[in-house]
């Protein structure tokens, strides 16, 4: 399990930024840039209405394909839509992390899609490619969340391993609350193989149903 970080990150710029998306929703965000970060990546914290004691924070991965191009083989647009909104709301920050693929990157994802297509599912995928399941390390948004003065939050996620990472990190993870659930009909067996590998939050009966159908 990862230790509490034992360099210190600082804040390094602060911004306020409009965010405007397709459907019309709006919010206005400060996006914070850090020094001193452990694995020295250019991730970046959108912090989002008036957070409290006790904010409401997502980790989002970054998904190049998903977050911006709007692929259908992941929820991760989706994800990132409803995430901003909820902790716009609740107040708190989104912490946008350069973790592409899982952490294997862009050009490795889409190896592994091209696997995914012969009938291997996202884990496997990597597996046959001799890359890790799942690379993310946390040990960077500890440290963004300590700079921002955050020792204690609710996690805005499905996947258990960033709430016992960021515990691990020293990180007082009170709540984690469930994202939506959004299918496609070609994030199906993508979503089936993140409960049965990783033990994600999401309704295996359903999803199993659906790509039955």
């Amino acid at each position: 399990m990862p230790d509490t970080p034992a360099v210190i990150a600082t804040p390094r710029s602060r911004v306020r930024v409009p965010l405007r998306f397709h459907d019309g929703y709006r919010a206005d965000a400060e996006l914070v840039t850090f020094h001193g970060l452990a694995d020295g990546q250019e991730h970046v914290a959108v912090v989002l209405g008036e957070p409290g004691p006790v904010p409401l924070v997502r980790l989002h991965s970054e998904c190049l394909t998903g977050d911006v191009f709007g692929s259908a083989r992941c929820d991760c647009g989706p994800q990132l839509r409803e995430a901003v909104e909820r902790i716009a709301e609740r107040g708190g920050v989104l912490l946008y992390l350069r973790q592409e693929g899982r952490g294997i990157g862009l050009y490795n994802k889409l190896d592994a899609y091209a696997l995914q297509d012969e009938g291997l599912d996202t884990y496997e995928a990597n597996a046959a490619l001799g890359l890790p399941e799942d690379a993310r390390d946390y040990t960077a948004a500890a440290q963004m969340l300590r700079a921002l003065g955050i020792g204690e939050l609710d996690l805005l996620s499905n996947n258990p391993d960033k709430a016992d990472q960021l515990r691990a990190l020293g990180v007082d993870v009170h709540d984690r609350v469930p994202t939506g659930v959004f299918t496609t009909a070609h994030n199906v067996r993508y979503l089936r193989a993140k409960v049965l590998q990783t033990q994600h939050t999401l309704p295996l009966a359903a999803l199993t149903e659906l790509s039955a159908g």
